[in-house]
């Protein structure tokens, strides 16, 4: 699977890559039909305390999923995202 990180306003550090690609490592091996992962990260408002938005679009040979995150840490919010789409990977391969 391709994953392709746009970072909007700033730049992510290795880690943060890596974070990434591990995390959605996890989906890849639920559902093997995963073709390219879009992965958009961006800061709102700098003033605000959770303001590290993350937007992950998954496309599939089934359909296309989509979350969106927003909270203090890009890691945070990744995290969140993963799982919302994790479960909506599960939904669809149970059909």
């Amino acid at each position: 699977m391709k994953v392709e990180i746009q970072s909007i306003h700033f730049s992510p550090d290795g880690k943060l890559v890596d974070f990434v690609n591990k995390k959605l490592e996890k989906i890849s091996l639920i559902d093997d039909g995963l073709i390219k992962t879009d992965v958009f990260l961006k800061i709102d408002k700098p003033e605000s305390p959770e303001n590290k938005i993350a937007e992950i679009r998954v496309h599939s040979t089934k359909g296309e999923y989509f979350a969106k995150k927003q909270c203090n840490t890009f890691e945070e919010s990744i995290d969140l995202s993963v799982q919302a789409l994790r479960k909506q990977v599960l939904r669809q391969k149970g059909r």
